[in-house]
């Protein structure tokens, strides 16, 4: 895969996680980075219905997912 230079600032605590979590899982910081951006934008590419149906969905059900979760 061909990349690009990028160059971004960011909150000093969020860099500390993200080197720290790059250490933990053995991973660069350039593959988490690539690999955040790409699920945030795919996740914010849906379709406007579909996405106004899902936040309706979730949020109807908001209670049963909590108790679910635990």
């Amino acid at each position: 895969m061909k990349v690009v230079k990028f160059a971004t600032q960011i909150d000093p605590r969020v860099a500390r996680e993200l080197r720290s979590f790059a250490a933990e899982t053995d991973r660069s910081i350039s593959k988490i980075v690539t690999e955040a951006v790409a699920e945030y934008l795919a996740k914010y590419r849906v379709r406007p219905a579909f996405r106004s149906a899902l936040v309706e969905v979730l949020d109807e059900n908001a209670e049963l997912l909590e108790r679910l979760a635990k």
